[in-house]
């Protein structure tokens, strides 16, 4: 009788999900900067590409000065904010660079988001880095 006791008890904690953070990147997110539309698309396969005002940077095959290049994304999950790297490699001499960033999910389809151009990952979220960004489809 207790083992049965026991197992009542325990259906319903078995069945509970524990809520370990939204950290789905994959999609195609949008915000606003300045009066300018961007978008950030993070693909199943780990490519990912920027695109504002028409221009799109990164992605599987893309073209910068010349240059034939891809750009994939790295994300650290574990640290807080999350960190969220962009690894460019330019093909003909497989030079590789990195910009940084972070995020911070407020829910499953938002996100805020900054990026560093310098070199240096930013700490924090202020009004002269961060965009918010909706994820627009998956």
């Amino acid at each position: 009788m207790k083992k049965i006791i026991v197992l009542f008890l325990c259906i319903p904690l078995l069945s509970f999900q524990f809520d370990k953070g939204v950290t789905d990147f994959v999609g195609k997110w949008t915000g606003e900067d300045n009066g300018q539309v961007g978008s950030i698309v993070f693909d199943e396969e780990g490519y990912a590409s920027i695109e504002v005002g028409g221009e799109i940077l990164g992605g599987k095959n893309f073209e910068l000065n010349g240059k034939k290049g891809s750009m994939t994304y790295e994300i650290n999950t574990k640290a807080k904010p999350i960190e969220v790297d962009f690894v460019i490699k330019i093909q003909e001499s497989g030079e590789v660079k990195k910009m940084f960033g972070i995020a911070e999910f407020k829910d499953k389809n938002n996100m805020i988001f900054a990026l560093g151009f310098t070199g240096v990952r930013p700490t924090e979220f202020n009004d002269n880095n961060a965009i918010n960004l909706k994820r627009e489809s998956k």
